[in-house]
């Protein structure tokens, strides 16, 4: 998945200030880097845009006004670096979508909500100031597209699932959420938005660990496509019996990464290396001390797992 920043948005609203960002080195989560395939991103992508298109459908005439969304990128990142990023103030909105676990959060940028909010009371969408929180009489305003919004995110399942959004609360700044911890792994959407003669951003945050089964149903073709053909032997061996029950070592490693022996002196405690996210597709799993296959880094039921990909031929 693509780490890169968001470009700014080519739009007439001000940009609402934000905090720098934090110099703290944060732990590297491999996960991430490995939970979504090309194949399966290109399919959930196809999948939220019709999301957006309806919702689009449905929120203009809200507005009565354009409003329109464009996906800008699908993103995996970890909670804490999603958070530090978002803006102050923000409006961030707190939801579950019920009978799925996890709390996910809708980010509109307090700029768009404030056009937002103009609109629904007759206005142009047209806004000055933007430095500010939205009153609760505005919040409550806001909540006619929110949930026109969570709804037709929830109706875009339905072939496969029935949700139910449900609005928990609103927080004003990404630090003091714990919603989950901090190195959850959180799918997120990026929405480039307009309304009217004004853009802005808006993000849709959930743990992935709730869009899962989703996810496998949306794409189980391409889970299967992205499996290797089981290897063929011609003359399998026979097994000796009486090896049942002798133990041996497996080891998983990736290689790639070089220091010199004064960098290896200086570690400790607190030190972070970076690695390289294709390498968690390039694990070489050892039984004993004989390298037999190679596999890829991802998680099942929680925790860490290798699967394997491929017998490394003698």
């Amino acid at each position: 998945m693509s780490s890169a920043p968001n470009p700014p948005p080519a739009a007439a609203l001000p940009a609402a200030q934000t905090r720098p960002a934090s110099s703290a080195v944060l732990p590297l989560d491999l996960r991430g880097a490995s939970l979504l395939s090309p194949r399966q991103l290109r399919k959930l992508r196809a999948h939220q845009e019709q999301f957006l298109e309806a919702a689009s459908a449905r929120v203009s005439p809200l507005l009565r006004s354009d409003f329109s969304f464009n996906l800008d990128s699908i993103q995996v990142l970890s909670f804490q670096k999603l958070t530090e990023a978002w803006a102050a103030p923000a409006h961030l909105i707190l939801f579950k979508t019920e009978p799925l676990r996890g709390v996910s959060i809708l980010d509109i940028q307090t700029p768009l909500a404030l056009s937002i909010v103009d609109s629904l009371m007759g206005g142009s969408g047209k806004i000055e100031e933007t430095g500010r929180e939205l009153s609760e009489i505005e919040k409550a305003l806001l909540d006619q597209v929110v949930q026109a919004l969570l709804e037709e995110w929830c109706g875009n399942w339905a072939s496969l699932r029935q949700l139910k959004p449900a609005v928990l609360g609103c927080e004003t700044d990404g630090r003091f959420l714990q919603t989950s911890p901090p190195q959850t792994s959180m799918l997120t959407l990026f929405l480039e938005v307009r309304n009217g003669d004004c853009a802005g951003r808006m993000q849709l945050a959930f743990p992935y660990a709730t869009l899962e089964p989703l996810l496998r149903q949306l794409c189980p073709e391409a889970e299967a496509a992205a499996e290797p053909p089981a290897p063929v032997a011609p003359n399998p061996a026979k097994w000796n019996r009486s090896l049942d029950d002798v133990s041996l070592p497996v080891t998983a490693e990736w290689q790639g990464m070089e220091l010199s022996a004064r960098d290896v002196l200086h570690l400790k405690a607190g030190d972070v290396l970076q690695v390289a996210p294709e390498w968690v597709r390039q694990v070489r799993v050892r039984l004993g001390e004989s390298a037999k296959f190679n596999g890829r880094l991802g998680t099942v039921g929680g925790h860490l797992a290798v699967e394997i990909t491929q017998t490394i031929k003698p």
